[in-house]
């Protein structure tokens, strides 16, 4: 079977759920049977989104290869199983880097480079997943992606199906490059690409009027590109007759079948369902010319859309950290989320702001919750209410979830006021401190450079026998987490610690540096270096996540 391509992009307005709609037809396609992977195309220069604030695009999030990239593949990731990599999410910078590295190598021969056809062309080849051209030394990859950006042997041959989304809102000037890279293989791939275009249909209240004329304006932008959409899908936040669809087809050259409604729903985990009950993969594969066949049942998704309706108690979990942001900490709150779920509860997140939280206040702010989630981040801003929070859950026995700079903060607090260091801190935060209980790794102290230059990415995990976080993960002696930070446990001081009670119960074997630390005695007390949340899906949710909740139960 050729490969087939679906391409995703948004008009009207941004943030409509392209990456929902995008990881929604690759769940629906792999249940009957496909090879499907899913990439992000991001319009702006950065080259990842590893140095943009949380605030700017949500929570940065690493692939298992230990690239920085977009939150869309988080719900890639969660919808689907499959492992993404950096070959997944692209952006202008990247594309922009490549093309200007290659000219400065010669590579080009002299000619002038251009958006068309240079820029066009390393989109389409990067759409196609294609293997990218030799460079003069003799490898497999150009000079412009020397850091293990080469697709790993997947080219485009290796799935039935590769759907990219690209960022965005149709007219935007920076996503011209990529809507003329989308005209070129519409035309060249013929009926084994086809155009999915997420729009948005108003309610005026006033008028009580649903309104198509933006999405008819926005098919006419895309067919001024040069590109006709096969598909749309209409988000709405009221039910659309057939009228509404049939009027929506026909303004817009679109059989009335490949016209969906995406409605607001209880959770992103029901748009599959949804989607699957309007024929969205069907009308896809009718589009391609495959047959489509029977409806799969999808018994593990709805047995899990079945839990989720019926669980009905509430575990309040606070979340401290210092982005107010809902996105900023997305794949946090889904892996709380799915934990819940499978543990028969609904878990009402409480965000607790870090910069906030006193010595006098905190009993007031944490007293009412089942559980704390210290939250992952960089800088001083706001550790000292991390701090608190983690001596007080310590203190009166709360279940305490530490994630990276989270499980950092805790075993300050705890050099602080257990072993008497009370000017113990990370080397990050000041760099004199006679007691840095947290200190930059080795290999980190001679990079100066911002971006991608972390220890990122999967590393393997030895687990203490008998400890908690062995029994969450069904007593396995090796696991591998992924990672994203530039300081580490400071072993000088491990045996201090585990004499006084916290055990530093996970260590990388290569390195030796310790990954997890737990309180045995405490409840739930467990910090890990690593981001455990990167790893949570629909169908599996993580054991760490799942015994967290068990314990706030």
């Amino acid at each position: 079977m050729r490969t087939n391509y679906i391409f995703v992009t948004g008009g009207v307005v941004s943030s409509l759920g392209k990456g929902i709609i995008s990881a929604s037809i690759g769940k629906l396609l792999q249940a009957r049977g496909y090879k499907v992977t899913i990439q992000k195309f991001d319009p702006y220069i950065n080259i990842d989104p590893g140095t943009l604030n949380p605030y700017e695009h949500g929570e940065c999030y690493v692939t298992e290869d230990g690239f920085e990239t977009d939150l869309d593949l988080g719900h890639y990731e969660r919808f689907t199983g499959i492992h993404t990599t950096r070959n997944n999410s692209i952006t202008t910078g990247r594309i922009y880097k490549t093309v200007i590295d290659r000219e400065r190598h010669g590579d080009y021969l002299g000619k002038t480079i251009q958006v068309v056809p240079h820029i066009t062309d390393e989109i389409k080849r990067r759409m196609l997943r294609e293997a990218p051209l030799s460079s003069p030394e003799g490898d497999t990859i150009v000079p412009a992606l020397k850091t293990n950006e080469a697709p790993s042997g997947a080219v485009g041959g290796a799935f039935d199906f590769i759907i990219t989304e690209v960022g965005g809102t149709i007219g935007d000037i920076e996503s011209a490059p990529f809507m003329e890279a989308i005209r070129q293989l519409r035309w060249e791939l013929g009926r084994n690409a086809v155009c999915v275009h997420l729009t948005y249909v108003p309610y005026l209240k006033a008028a009580d009027e649903l309104k198509t004329k933006p999405t008819q304006h926005s098919v006419k932008e895309l067919q001024g590109m040069g590109i006709q959409p096969d598909i749309l899908v209409l988000r709405t936040e009221r039910h659309l007759d057939d009228g509404m669809r049939m009027k929506v087809a026909s303004f817009c050259n679109v059989d009335l079948e490949c016209v969906v409604q995406s409605e607001d729903m209880p959770s992103i985990y029901e748009v599959p369902v949804s989607m699957q009950k309007q024929g969205l993969d069907a009308a896809i594969l009718r589009k391609i010319g495959i047959p489509v066949g029977e409806t799969p049942a999808m018994k593990p998704w709805h047995d899990f859309i079945q839990k989720q309706r019926s669980a009905s108690r509430e575990v309040n979990i606070g979340l401290v950290g210092k982005y107010d942001l809902q996105d900023a900490y997305k794949s946090i709150r889904e892996s709380l989320n799915l934990a819940g779920i499978y543990n028969d509860v609904k878990v009402k997140i409480h965000f607790v702001n870090s910069e906030e939280l006193t010595t006098e206040n905190v009993a007031t702010r944490l007293g009412g919750m089942a559980g704390i989630v210290i939250c992952p981040g960089f800088g001083q801003r706001g550790i000292e209410g991390k701090i608190i929070a983690a001596e007080y859950t310590r203190t009166n026995d709360i279940p305490t979830f530490g994630i990276c700079l989270g499980m950092q903060m805790m075993v300050i607090e705890f050099a602080r006021n257990v072993l008497g260091y009370q000017d113990a801190n990370s080397s990050e935060m000041d760099e004199k401190t006679p007691h840095n209980v947290i200190d930059m790794m080795e290999e980190q102290k001679s990079i100066t450079q911002m971006g991608g230059t972390m220890r990122l990415g999967a590393y393997e995990c030895e687990l203490v026998r008998d400890s908690r976080v062995y029994e969450a993960y069904g007593k396995k002696a090796l696991i591998s987490e992924r990672h994203r930070h530039r300081y580490e446990f400071n072993n000088a001081y491990k045996e201090e610690y585990e004499k006084n009670g916290m055990k530093c119960v996970g260590i990388n074997p290569a390195a030796n540096l310790v990954e997890i630390v737990e309180i045995p005695e405490k409840k739930w007390y467990i910090g890990t270096q690593f981001h455990p949340e990167y790893s949570s899906t629909v169908l599996h949710p993580h054991p760490l996540f799942m015994s967290f909740i068990k314990a706030c139960k």
